[in-house]
């Protein structure tokens, strides 16, 4: 267990709005809506204008809606997503090598081997954990992040949660458990709704009353490693390492739908396209995997991935893709899918049959006929360009009429206009992918 306050976990403050306000100017200080924009579509992040109104993260579309009819509903624009968590993570790594993201917009960060830090004092860190806030804000044009430090993962994170939004916690040395006990057992990772329930019957509602409960009695309530986990953070004793993120040696290809995808055969069909450009770039480089996966992001923007490992390295197209396949039956998409990808790992320069004799080749896979989709979809959010006015991006669009605020995150509000959506002017703007 530390005895400093060395830890720093930092949480960007309602990222994908925070982002789409950042670009959208006119969008700044008004509610924001990001997640799915149809009848079945679920929240994925609400501005702190919207959450006024009660909208939440995973809500459904339809009640965030009746909640706050007048807020802005967009389509997330996971390239813009992406190259902001870069920058961020970019501003952390230079502050400390080990530092773990946890996702997008939340990381752990280790003090101690911050080279700009010679003391891990309150005041220190919590100067330090300043200087990343601002950091962090010019890096990404603007956001704003939280951030809790102690001596723990788990006392971080629950510090990064106490002054939000753009807020600052530094939890001293021996102070947690008189933080934690107020608080709602809740608070501890892996205390959901069925856990919470079956301690409330038990009269366990806060830290405090978990703390007063026995190691043995925990286990025979929620079982033996939920309860051990349990009755340790309690008595805040956490001792998890900060794990820099290990790169995976991988090549994929992935791509995103502005419609959501519910054809399993059009599925089947773009994977197996997916497939075959990842076995040539294998083969352009000499090399083949052992290990091939799906990525595949639901409607409602949780992404899943399924993998499964050869017994020697393929660079085979046709043998890439049927796995592929076959790891997608076992996925429930009805709901929708607005990504796709197909990955290999397990990398290696050389090939099993190079070495031992070639295999059967393997019979050869039918071919899906992928249908063209509508020439031109505006989704509500996405950037667009137009051969007069320039960049902008979708307002809303139906019976034939796209409507375009023509403005980006360097420029003032900017006027809005209708077009045809088949105007041959306008165009969705594609950014360079590095």
């Amino acid at each position: 267990m530390r005895t400093d306050a060395s830890v720093l976990h930092l949480d960007l403050d309602a990222f994908f709005a925070a982002v789409e306000q950042r670009d959208k100017p006119s969008l700044r200080g008004k509610p924001v809506v990001v997640g799915g924009v149809g009848g079945r579509g679920v929240v994925a992040t609400a501005s702190y204008e919207a959450r006024v109104f009660g909208v939440r993260s995973a809500m459904s579309t339809r009640e965030a809606r009746s909640r706050c009819p007048h807020a802005a509903f967009l389509n997330g624009r996971f390239h813009a997503y992406r190259d902001t968590s870069r920058a961020v993570m970019a501003v952390l790594r230079a502050a400390s090598p080990l530092v773990e993201p946890l996702s997008l917009d939340e990381a752990f960060v280790d003090l101690r081997t911050a080279p700009e830090l010679d003391a891990h004092d309150v005041e220190s860190v919590t100067a330090f954990g300043e200087l990343l806030r601002q950091r962090v804000r010019e890096a990404t044009g603007g956001l704003t992040a939280s951030v809790g430090i102690g001596t723990s993962k788990f006392i971080a994170k629950v510090a990064s949660d106490l002054d939000k939004p753009d807020g600052l916690v530094v939890v001293p040395p021996g102070t947690e458990q008189d933080l934690l006990r107020p608080m709602k057992a809740t608070v501890i990772p892996g205390v959901g709704p069925a856990t919470a329930e079956r301690l409330r019957r038990a009269g366990v509602q806060t830290v405090a009353d978990l703390e007063s409960v026995s190691e043995e009695e925990l286990v025979r309530l929620v079982g033996r490693a939920h309860g051990v986990g349990l009755w340790r953070l309690a008595r805040a004793m956490d001792d998890r390492a900060v794990e820099p993120e290990r790169e995976t040696k991988s090549v994929s290809v992935e791509g995103t739908y502005e419609d959501d995808l519910t054809d399993r055969k059009l599925m089947e069909g773009l994977l197996t396209r997916q497939a075959g450009n990842v076995a040539a770039r294998l083969r352009k480089h000499g090399l083949s995997g052992r290990t091939v996966s799906i990525k595949v992001r639901l409607h409602d923007f949780t992404t899943l991935s399924r993998s499964t490992t050869l017994s020697s390295p393929t660079d085979n197209g046709a043998v890439v893709a049927r796995l592929a396949r076959t790891l997608l039956a076992d996925l429930d998409t009805s709901g929708g899918v607005r990504l796709l990808g197909v990955g290999v790992s397990g990398l290696a320069d050389w090939v099993q049959d190079d070495l031992f004799g070639a295999e059967p080749e393997p019979e050869p896979e039918e071919v899906v006929e992928l249908p063209e989709g509508p020439r031109r979809t505006w989704a509500p959010g996405m950037d667009v360009e137009h051969a007069v006015m320039g960049r902008g991006w979708v307002w809303g669009s139906g019976k034939g009429v796209v409507t375009v605020r023509f403005e980006t995150a360097d420029t003032a509000p900017g006027p809005v206009r209708s077009y045809r959506a088949d105007d041959p002017d306008l165009e969705a703007f594609l950014p360079t992918v590095e």
